[in-house]
């Protein structure tokens, strides 16, 4: 167990979870934060599996340049069961201690976010976490880095959806992602002026929803558009349902991973630099335990617990004003 407080010289930085637009953006903000201070920066490659395997690799200014505009992560990453085993994590841990890692960065979403507080509490090392997740899920934190351009990247295709459903006059299902949660779908729903969005957290009633969109056809409405998150069900089944109820064309649409990637918008690079400059800061101020967070517009060092232990929800009323304004 490390001594809290420690003065910090060598930190570590990682990417976990699933890539979302913007982690490069993180990384270079969290090295030459760390460069302006005279710590030592090194890389972990691969997330959580680079720590077990003692994937390392030493980062200077030039080795994050030319990487803000990038989608992905330069550090690459992989999803790691092995890191729940504790005979796995004190592997990880013998890696941290003979690299002479001082305090590490995780740049990712929930399951980065509890894997660090693991390390915190079992070996004693200063973590920060620099929320970074198309999803939005991670609870203290307004927004995720991603966010806003996975959100953008829906919008631009579903823009393009609904120029087909208006030509063809027909009621499309277009599924975004989002397996436990809406924060996308709902984002979407409100900015493409959806006629309805199906999220994992509100229960939905289809025969109303096409009583809805019968009376939408009668006001004159010719097509329809619905966002659906992936973890609301079935898309395939769901249009099928609605073309027996209705007896019109439906189509689907599943946007996959294309939300996933690109170039990270200017809302999601602020994100990244802001949060990955206060990680560094909370760090080397001795924080322990923290999430880079934007609360209200303001950039702090939250407590990390409430981040694993919490779940953020989605607002509904939001959600309610979807449906208010596809009349």
């Amino acid at each position: 167990m490390r001594k809290a407080g420690k003065l910090i010289k060598h930190l570590g930085v990682l990417t976990s979870g699933g890539d979302a637009p913007g982690m490069n953006a993180a990384i270079r903000s969290v090295v030459r934060s760390a460069l302006d201070r005279n710590l030592k920066v090194t890389g972990v490659q691969r997330g959580y599996w680079g720590l077990l395997s003692g994937d390392f690799q030493d980062m200077d200014s030039r080795s994050v340049g030319n990487i803000i505009s990038r989608g992905g992560t330069i550090l690459r990453t992989v999803r790691c069961p092995e890191f729940r085993e504790r005979r796995n994590r004190e592997k990880a841990y013998r890696h941290i201690t003979a690299a002479g890692l001082d305090a590490l960065v995780a740049i990712g979403g929930n399951g980065t976010s509890a894997a660090a507080y693991t390390i915190h509490q079992e070996l004693g090392l200063p973590v920060a976490v620099v929320p970074a997740s198309i999803d939005n899920d991670i609870f203290g934190t307004d927004e995720t880095v991603g966010f806003d351009t996975a959100v953008n990247t829906a919008v631009e295709a579903i823009d393009k959806i609904r120029d087909t459903a208006g030509s063809h006059e027909r009621i499309f299902v277009a599924e975004v992602m989002g397996r436990n949660n809406g924060f996308i779908a709902q984002e979407v729903g409100l900015c493409c002026g959806a006629e309805a969005v199906l999220v994992p957290e509100v229960a939905f009633d289809l025969k109303k929803i096409c009583r809805e969109l019968a009376l939408g056809r009668k006001r004159g409405k010719l097509s329809s558009i619905i966002i659906m998150a992936e973890g609301a069900g079935d898309s395939r089944k769901i249009a099928a349902e609605i073309n027996g109820h209705m007896g019109l064309e439906v189509r689907v649409s599943v946007l996959g991973y294309i939300q996933r990637g690109g170039n990270p918008s200017a809302r999601s690079r602020l994100l990244a630099a802001r949060l990955g400059s206060t990680a560094v800061r909370a760090l080397c101020e001795g924080r322990t335990a923290v999430l880079a967070a934007v609360q209200k517009g303001a950039f702090v060092a939250a407590p990390l617990l409430p981040a694993v232990k919490q779940t953020k929800r989605i607002d509904h009323k939001a959600y309610q004003l979807t449906y208010q304004l596809a009349l």
